[in-house]
């Protein structure tokens, strides 16, 4: 019931609009007048005012049709990851990949193409269905930033799907939340060759606080990670100031707290350490931290009823629909915290993030064919 051809031809156009994030200005017309075609109300919000986009998230409501029912959400993003300039799809033996020197953006046009394949077989073959609101959201991929700024009086339901992460016939009920966090260590400079003694480094402040941390995989719901490291002038300066970017992340709301507070107190007892009095004088090294809530956990039961409607319409079509835990933040996390019981379901692209990123026309249709028979339960 799902034409191959079409979701192809859907996604290689999809694909070849560029849409970096805070740039979806041209695909946003596209997929208004797409959605349109297919029988939507299309409302764009003001996200895209509020955080300097060229589009705000595009809500595309869906009238039932012969059936009585709760509506039914649908959410995918239309931004991705550079490099996006000039994507040149190129589908061979039924993959779609792209030419070598982008990303392809099956993350997520990948899941904006099984969506709207789906709709057109609901259409085609007069599939009674309930309300189905359809989230298509901006700046995803900088921080959540569109759906952290949806107007949720534009959306009525409480139950959902989000098409965002990788492979097939597999569905996430939960995730973890995540802390970012930045750090600025203050030393004292002084000239490398003439007077070291003088000088207190940052830098060696920093890496011993660094050392003392525990990081990469904590327990099996949390996580930590030192990402990047910025600091020091010249080869010949005691370096005065250094910054770090990191993040914690967990299931579990009371190990992510206590993680943060362990990053934290590493790099000040360092700095005590590295304090010392120099002709007299005390010389302090300082750390002040700015730790911001990048998304909160997600967890859906795995009994929810959301969860079995997937699982029955994978049933409908004599597949087995695995339930998994998530290690990463979507815009699934801030659904839910808004009250919109959220999963997320597999769309079968691959490396994302990448030049190497793939997806194959199969998988889209196997994943197109679920939506329906989702649509068709809901």
């Amino acid at each position: 019931m799902v034409n191959r051809d079409r979701i192809a031809e859907e996604f290689h156009r999809l694909a070849t609009i560029s849409s970096p994030a805070f740039g979806e200005g041209e695909i946003s017309r596209y997929l208004v007048e797409r959605l349109q075609e297919l029988g939507a109300t299309v409302v764009m919000d003001d996200a895209g005012e509020q955080i300097g986009s060229e589009s705000g998230n595009l809500i595309a409501t869906f009238p039932a049709s012969s059936k009585d029912s709760e509506p039914l959400l649908v959410s995918v993003h239309m931004d991705t990851v550079g490099p996006a300039e000039g994507v040149q799809p190129v589908l061979r033996d039924g993959v779609f990949t792209s030419a070598g020197e982008t990303i392809l953006g099956a993350d997520d046009k990948a899941g904006i193409a099984e969506i709207i394949e789906a709709l057109e077989v609901v259409r085609e073959q007069g599939i009674p269905h309930g309300p189905v609101e359809l989230v298509v959201a901006v700046c995803e991929e900088v921080g959540l930033l569109g759906v952290k700024h949806l107007d949720r009086n534009k959306v009525t339901a409480r139950r959902g799907v989000a098409l965002d992460t990788s492979g097939v016939d597999w569905l996430i009920n939960t995730a973890p939340g995540a802390n970012k966090m930045r750090f600025e260590i203050v030393g004292r400079e002084s000239h490398a060759g003439i007077a070291p003694e003088q000088g207190v480094s940052a830098i060696a402040a920093a890496a011993q606080g660094v050392a003392a941390m525990r990081l990469g995989r904590i327990d099996h719901e949390t996580t930590a990670n030192i990402g990047t490291f910025h600091g020091g002038e010249a080869t010949n300066i005691i370096p005065r100031k250094v910054v770090l970017e990191g993040e914690a992340r967990s299931h579990d709301s009371a190990k992510l707290a206590r993680q943060t507070e362990h990053m934290i107190a590493c790099l000040e007892e360092a700095a005590r350490e590295a304090s010392c009095t120099i002709d007299g004088e005390l010389v302090e090294v300082t750390v002040s931290q700015e730790v911001v809530s990048d998304y909160p956990r997600m967890a859906v039961a795995a009994d929810a009823p959301i969860v079995q409607l997937a699982q029955q319409a994978a049933a409908r079509l004599d597949r087995t629909l695995e339930v998994r835990d998530g290690g990463g933040g979507s815009d699934a996390n801030i659904l839910n915290s808004y009250g919109i019981e959220t999963v997320i379901l597999g769309t079968g692209m691959c490396k994302v993030h990448s030049v190497e990123e793939s997806v194959s026309v199969a998988d889209m249709a196997r994943v197109a064919e679920l939506l329906v028979e989702i649509i068709r339960l809901a």
